[in-house]
């Protein structure tokens, strides 16, 4: 039985000794959904839940990521870097660029924030700085991803 489901968590009922890993494996893989069992696969996975908290969630704009990243992870921020990088081929400065532009994105089609509120939300120093990172990433500044129909956003776990 699940009791929850969270950003990359299961939590079900029982002592995990006592549940068929070969079902639980199947069940997942036939959802679209896959187990992590290797130690590096599971430490990039909570990096990358914990940047993605990160960016969602509103918090200390001033908090440096590789503090909070070691906080989160219990481990070096130098260790995580290395291993981010060499697994994901980005660095995870970019990754978090590229986080913070998709939530950019989602934010302007919901048009409820203007581009400044935008740009504090995410913790940008300015809304030029957000507009440059944006039109990088995306090839348009966030006027012209704004004004257009198609939803130009990727899925969470499909940005590398």
């Amino acid at each position: 039985d699940v009791r929850s489901v969270t950003l990359g968590e299961v939590s079900l009922t029982g002592k995990s000794r006592d549940l068929p890993m070969i079902q639980i494996k199947k069940t997942l893989e036939e959802n679209g959904f896959e187990l992590i069992e290797d130690q590096k696969a599971r430490t990039i996975e909570q990096l990358k839940l914990a940047i993605i908290r990160l960016v969602r969630i509103p918090g200390d704009r001033n908090l440096k990521y590789s503090a909070y990243l070691s906080k989160e992870l219990g481990l070096e921020y130098h260790f995580l870097s290395t291993l981010f990088s060499s697994v994901e081929n980005v660095t995870i400065e970019q990754y978090i660029i590229r986080q913070r532009v998709e939530r950019s994105k989602e934010l302007l089609k919901y048009g409820q924030m203007t581009l400044s509120e935008i740009a504090y939300e995410l913790g940008y120093s300015s809304v030029q700085h957000l507009s440059s990172q944006f039109k990088r990433i995306t090839g348009l500044t966030p006027t012209q991803f704004k004004r257009m129909t198609a939803n130009m956003r990727y899925p969470l776990d499909h940005i590398s």
